[in-house]
C-alpha cells in the first residue's frame, strides 16, 4: 500500500490553481514575468504614441494669462506650429523623458498587478469584480509613487520650456540636473496627489473593464485564449473608459507638474483656481487628443504585454 502523499503544510493556496495568473505556466514566477514583460511593452509602447501625448500637454498648457492670447487654436494647429518651428523631431520633445520613464512604469505596473491579482483570485484563477478594481488600483498607486510622478513632472516641464523665448534644458540629464538644483527633490514630486489619484483610478478603470471583457470571452474558462486582436479591441474600450473617467484629473496634474506650478498652494487650489478663472469646460481640455493617444496606447501596450507573456511562458517555466 502506498503511503500517502505529502502536503506540505505551508504552502500557499495560489501555487496550486490550474488556471489563470497562477498556473503551470510559471505561477512562481509571474511577477518576475510581468515586470520583464511590462517594461519591454512601455518602451515600445511610447515610441509609437509619443507625439500625441505631446499634442495633448501643449493644449493642457495652453493657459489665458491676463492679455495675452492662447498659442494654439486645436490640435491641427498645434501640430502645424510645432512642425513649422521645431520640424518634425518637435513632436518627440521630450521622448527621452518619457522613455526612461515609461519602461519602470510599465514594469512596475504589470508587475503589481500580477503579484496583486496572484494573491486574490480565486481556486478557479478568476478575480472577483471587486478585487479587480482593488487590483488594478494598487498597480496604479505602486506606478505613481516609484515611477510616475518623477517622470511625468521632468516630461511637463521639458515640453514647457520649449514653449518659452529662450529653451534651457539642452537635454535629459541637463534638465533634471536643472530642476533638482532649483527646487529639490520635491520639484520631480510635484503634483503626487494629482498623480496617485489619475493613475489609481486610471488602472483600476483599465484592469477592470479589460479583465471582465477577458472574462466574458472566456465564458469563465481561466485557460481559453484571447486572440490578440481581441485583446487589442478590448483595450481600445478601457482605455476611452479611462479617459472620460479621469481627465479632470490629468489636467490638474498637469497644471502641477508645470514650470508655473509654484502660483498653485496644492491640488485642490489648482482646481478651484481652473474653475474660477477658465470655467468647468478647461477640465476636459486635450481630451480629443488623449482620447485617441490612450484608446491607441492601452490597445498597443495589452496587445504588446500578452505576446511577451505568452513567450515567456513557453520559453521560460
Amino acid at each position: 500500500m502506498n503511503p500517502p502523499p505529502f502536503k506540505n503544510p505551508f504552502g500557499r493556496p495560489w501555487m496550486s490553481y490550474t488556471g489563470g495568473a497562477a498556473s503551470a505556466t510559471g505561477g512562481g514566477n509571474k511577477s518576475l514575468k510581468g515586470i520583464i514583460a511590462g517594461g519591454i511593452t512601455g518602451g515600445i509602447e511610447i515610441c509609437i504614441t509619443f507625439p500625441t501625448e505631446y499634442v495633448k500637454t501643449q493644449l493642457q498648457l495652453d493657459e489665458k494669462s491676463g492679455t495675452a492670447a492662447k498659442k494654439y487654436d486645436g490640435i491641427v494647429d498645434c501640430v502645424k506650429k510645432t512642425i513649422k518651428t521645431n520640424g518634425v523631431k518637435g513632436l518627440y520633445r521630450g521622448l527621452s523623458v518619457l522613455l526612461y520613464g515609461s519602461i519602470p512604469k510599465s514594469a512596475v505596473r504589470f508587475g503589481a498587478f500580477e503579484e496583486l491579482k496572484k494573491r486574490n483570485m480565486d481556486a478557479s484563477g478568476n478575480l472577483t469584480a471587486g478585487k479587480r478594481l482593488l487590483c488594478g488600483l494598487g498597480a496604479g498607486v505602486s506606478e505613481a509613487i516609484l515611477a510616475v510622478t518623477p517622470m511625468e513632472t521632468v516630461k511637463v516641464k521639458f515640453i514647457n520650456d520649449q514653449r518659452s523665448a529662450n529653451p534651457r534644458f539642452r537635454g535629459f540629464a541637463h534638465g533634471v540636473t536643472c530642476i533638482v538644483k532649483e527646487s529639490g527633490l520635491r520639484g520631480v514630486y510635484q503634483g503626487v496627489t494629482a498623480t496617485i489619484i489619475k493613475q489609481g483610478s486610471n488602472q483600476a478603470i483599465r484592469f477592470y473593464v479589460m479583465e471582465t471583457l477577458k472574462d466574458w470571452y472566456r465564458g469563465g474558462d481561466p485557460d481559453k485564449k484571447v486572440p490578440k486582436l481581441v485583446v487589442g479591441m478590448f483595450g481600445g474600450l478601457a482605455g476611452a473608459a479611462s479617459v472620460y473617467g479621469n481627465t479632470p484629473v490629468d489636467v490638474v496634474k498637469t497644471r502641477m507638474q508645470g514650470l508655473e506650478a509654484s502660483k498653485y498652494k496644492n491640488t485642490l487650489d489648482c482646481a478651484v483656481k481652473i474653475w474660477k478663472n477658465e470655467g468647468p469646460r478647461a477640465f476636459y481640455k486635450g481630451t480629443v487628443p488623449r482620447l485617441s493617444r490612450v484608446c491607441l496606447d492601452v490597445a498597443i501596450t495589452f496587445m504588446i504585454y500578452d505576446s511577451f507573456m505568452d513567450l515567456f511562458n513557453i520559453v521560460w517555466k
